[in-house]
């Protein structure tokens, strides 16, 4: 009998990408004209996976956020890879908003998935291992068609698909 075919579906994120937008951004608050005097910062934390913004006010902190996502779609990185919280006061009446960065499939996001692509009747096999889920089949044709079913669906964080072998 063949080997079976498989493919693993993930959700990663360059974090190199991640802090050279961040630093262009951070670049370019300094030289923006209406941000230039407002004391916004940007910085981001590598082994927290999170970007920190702070603000004079709730709407320059938008503003920031808004050009974090410029850079970040110029260098390829899905805005649904960040999850931004609410704005919050922080000292000398300044406003933080603190973005987490998504790395990995929960478990119960990975269960849903599991549970729809069951619920299509594919003959695949789908196992969850830790933060990723391996799709196997016999025939190539089917693999696809289940990521063509993945990709149809909104998880709500962005799905690569690797290892297709």
């Amino acid at each position: 009998m063949a080997k079976d075919q498989s493919f693993d579906i993930v959700s990663q994120v360059d974090m190199q990408e991640v802090d050279n937008a961040v630093q262009q951004a951070a670049k370019e608050l300094v030289q923006r004209y209406d941000l230039k005097d407002t004391g916004s910062t940007v910085s981001l934390d590598k082994t927290a996976a999170t970007i920190t913004v702070s603000a004079p006010s709730d709407f320059v902190a938008g503003q920031v956020v808004d050009i974090l996502g410029s850079k970040f779609v110029k260098r390829g990185i899905d805005l649904m890879a960040i999850s931004w919280g609410q704005a919050e006061t922080a000292a000398g009446s300044t406003v933080r908003k603190t973005g987490t960065i998504i790395d990995g499939i929960e478990i119960d996001l990975a269960k849903r998935i599991n549970r729809e692509i069951k619920d299509e009747k594919f003959k695949v096999k789908v196992q969850i291992e830790g933060d990723k889920l391996r799709v196997s089949a016999p025939k190539r044709d089917e693999l696809q068609t289940v990521i063509a079913f993945v990709k149809g669906n909104d998880y709500g964080i962005p799905l690569q698909f690797t290892n297709y072998r």
